[in-house]
């Protein structure tokens, strides 16, 4: 066991298997920090390793929204808040790292497609020590942010996908009519 680790993720919605993906990382230090990457517009950049994940439809939630979701959730499991921090993520701005997080740290991460791979490079290009926690196709991913996202947006049932705590703070804050709002510019030919 390390004593901190680095763990990240654009969390747009938290569901169920970010939370196995948070408490493998969690498992492995006796700190772990949470870094929420795409944490506003002006640090999200696109990536042709993942042409999606900077559009607005994949980021509905504010950085503020996010915390108060993952670090809500991660109580209501048990953690302590001494066992974890979150804080902003640049992901895609390397440079910046240390400005955000304790580089000496290990840093978490799993590979599913190219995206994984890259982000891999950037840690291991940057000199960090790195743990991959699962390398897997795509195919075995699981719950995808924009499955729950669409599901939610359309009304269907999504309840079931994301943690219990984060169900009500979604509804709290009205995060079904936004996504309505966000397909309809969007994606408006995409029925969900």
């Amino acid at each position: 066991m390390v004593t901190t680790g680095v763990i990240h993720g654009r969390f747009q919605i938290l569901h169920n298997d970010h939370m196995k993906y948070l408490m493998a990382g969690q498992a492995r230090c006796e700190h772990l920090v949470i870094g929420i990457t795409n944490p506003d517009p002006i640090m999200t950049r696109e990536d042709d390793s993942d042409p999606q994940r900077s559009t607005p439809l994949a980021n509905p939630l504010t950085y503020f929204e996010r915390y108060t979701m993952i670090r809500s959730v991660l109580i209501d499991s048990g953690l302590n808040e001494t066992q974890f921090s979150i804080v902003p993520f640049p992901i895609n701005l390397p440079e910046l790292y240390q400005y955000y997080v304790p580089i000496e740290a290990t840093f978490y991460l799993t590979i599913y497609d190219q995206w994984g791979i890259k982000k891999l490079s950037y840690f291991q290009g940057h000199g960090l020590k790195t743990e991959v926690l699962w390398q897997r196709p795509v195919a075995q991913k699981g719950i995808t942010a924009s499955s729950v996202r669409k599901m939610i947006a359309s009304g269907g049932p999504w309840e079931d996908l994301v943690p219990p705590v984060a169900a009500a703070l979604i509804k709290k804050w009205g995060i079904p009519a936004r996504l309505k709002r966000l397909y309809a510019l969007y994606a408006p030919d995409d029925k969900h």
